[in-house]
């Protein structure tokens, strides 16, 4: 009688269902994305990269952002999606709607959306394409990557310079002092939630009268 397969060592149940579930998703998500009826917009079609600081937020607070942008930027109004590549997601599903937007995204997987997509890392916030004007955006929606007042101070430079006056700031509760001291914004009581749960608190920041109140 053969002992050897004694020595291998075994999964437990627990184990293998959990594995078993996750090559499922995998292969669910992978069906989707090939079906005719995959939508490329949707919050999830590019997977987070945690390496690059990646949460997206949950379908529900996507929604509303991009609800709160729409109307903070009016009929005819342009939006710009500074490292909140969900709120992207979320305005491009209101296609027919009447407003233009862009993302600005260290990601190039983003850059599948052509032409609204440009290239950005906030180390050089300045660094834009000639075609993207001074205070040519009605708001900005932003996420800074990382939760450290460098990477505030500098992504606040690329806000100031591409919006008109109108602000809508996505960062953790612990930067609120460092929020009001670079772009002049104040707390919102709306409270974002990502579609994972996160161990730091995460909240908005408006310098205008919002609907996040």
């Amino acid at each position: 009688m053969d002992d050897d397969d004694d020595d291998i060592p075994q999964l437990s149940s627990h184990t293998l269902a959990a594995l078993q579930e996750f090559y499922l998703e995998q292969q669910q998500r992978e069906g989707m994305k090939t079906s005719q009826g995959f939508n490329q917009y949707s919050i999830g079609s590019v997977e987070e990269d945690w390496q690059l600081s990646q949460f997206w937020y949950s379908d529900e607070t996507a929604s509303c952002l991009a609800n709160e942008v729409v109307v903070a930027a009016g009929k005819g109004g342009r939006i710009a999606c500074v490292s909140a590549p969900s709120v992207y997601q979320k305005l491009k599903e209101q296609d027919g709607k009447d407003f233009s937007v862009c993302i600005l995204e260290y990601d190039r997987r983003f850059s599948v959306y052509g032409e609204e997509f440009i290239f950005y890392d906030y180390n050089h916030p300045l660094n834009l394409p000639e075609n993207l004007l001074p205070h040519s955006f009605d708001i900005v929606i932003a996420d800074p990557p990382y939760l450290s007042e460098e990477c505030l101070k500098k992504t606040a430079e690329t806000i100031k310079y591409l919006t008109k006056g109108k602000i809508l700031l996505c960062t953790g509760a612990i930067m609120e002092e460092q929020a009001a001291k670079h772009l002049g914004v104040k707390i919102c009581k709306f409270i974002p939630k990502h579609s994972r749960n996160l161990a730091n608190e995460f909240r908005c920041y408006v310098n205008y009268a919002s609907g996040l109140d």
